[in-house]
């Protein structure tokens, strides 16, 4: 990033948050139908509507059309093109048009648009829009964190018996990787004040950020889904790790994070005694 002013960070980021704020109207006009038709990508679990692609593509034209010079990796776009997304130097703009498309359809209030920026690979700019919640996030790198125009901040909490833990329960219907998931549930879930699974990704990592949880884990997702809000979080004063500890990798997002560093190494230390366990009496 180093290569790129200031001015220039700041102009990507207040382009990006007018236009995400633009397509809020459209995404409530389908989540207030009382029934948002859909379809089915590839998974039984995997939905998506009309309103997905109708928001990803203006998404697109709005900023290709201002930046010429950035990339495109966009959820829908990838689902069509059945291409594996690559990362590249030049200014890459990561989108999920609505995260959390089930909660989107049965009107849930945790569904959200998500934009994340990486300039010479590293996640710069993060905005996510839950319009049903009134809860806009945004951050660019080295200022700060936000809600709805408000500074926000990570909890302070370093131990899992005080901390409630994000975690997202519908994974197990993937039964590739249900068994993990179980394991880490009982594990992380026997040892937390609380668990709580909101069905964003996107979503979960910003209330990290705000201290309404203390911490989240997940795998098995995408970098549409982690890439807006893990700039949230960092700029909120959280750490985000790989799931196996080491550096985080939004190409390949398995994550562990939290409002504190030691609190995210517990987390870390507690899913490798989960992969540990061989059977499932739990008690």
């Amino acid at each position: 990033m180093s290569s790129t002013s200031e001015s220039k960070l700041q102009k990507y980021y207040e382009v990006a948050l007018d236009l995400v704020k633009q397509c809020g109207p459209l995404l409530m006009e389908g989540y207030k139908k009382p029934k948002t038709d859909f379809t089915v990508k590839k998974d039984f679990y995997d939905l998506v509507t009309v309103y997905d692609k109708q928001i990803e593509d203006f998404l697109t034209e709005g900023l290709l059309k201002a930046f010429p010079e950035s990339l495109i990796i966009g959820e829908e776009e990838s689902a069509t093109s059945k291409r594996d997304a690559e990362l590249t130097d030049a200014p890459t703009w990561i989108i999920d048009p609505i995260d959390g498309t089930t909660n989107f359809v049965h009107r849930i209030p945790h569904c959200c648009i998500s934009v994340g920026l990486t300039i010479n690979k590293e996640l710069v700019v993060g905005i996510i829009y839950n319009p049903p919640g009134n809860e806009l996030f945004s951050a660019w790198k080295g200022h700060g964190a936000y809600l709805n125009g408000q500074r926000i901040h990570t909890s302070k909490v370093t131990t899992i018996n005080q901390a409630v833990v994000a975690l997202e329960i519908s994974v197990i219907h993937a039964a590739a990787v249900r068994d993990k998931n179980i394991k880490r549930l009982y594990k992380l879930g026997s040892n937390a004040t609380a668990t709580r699974s909101f069905g964003s990704g996107a979503l979960a990592l910003c209330y990290v950020a705000t201290g309404q949880c203390d911490a989240y884990h997940v795998d098995d997702l995408q970098p549409w889904d982690i890439a807006a809000g893990a700039v949230i979080l960092t700029e909120a004063g959280g750490s985000i790790y790989h799931t196996k500890g080491g550096e985080f990798n939004v190409m390949k997002p398995d994550l562990a994070c939290a409002g504190t560093d030691e609190l995210a190494k517990s987390v870390i230390s507690l899913i490798a005694e989960a992969d540990q366990i061989t059977e499932y009496t739990f008690k």
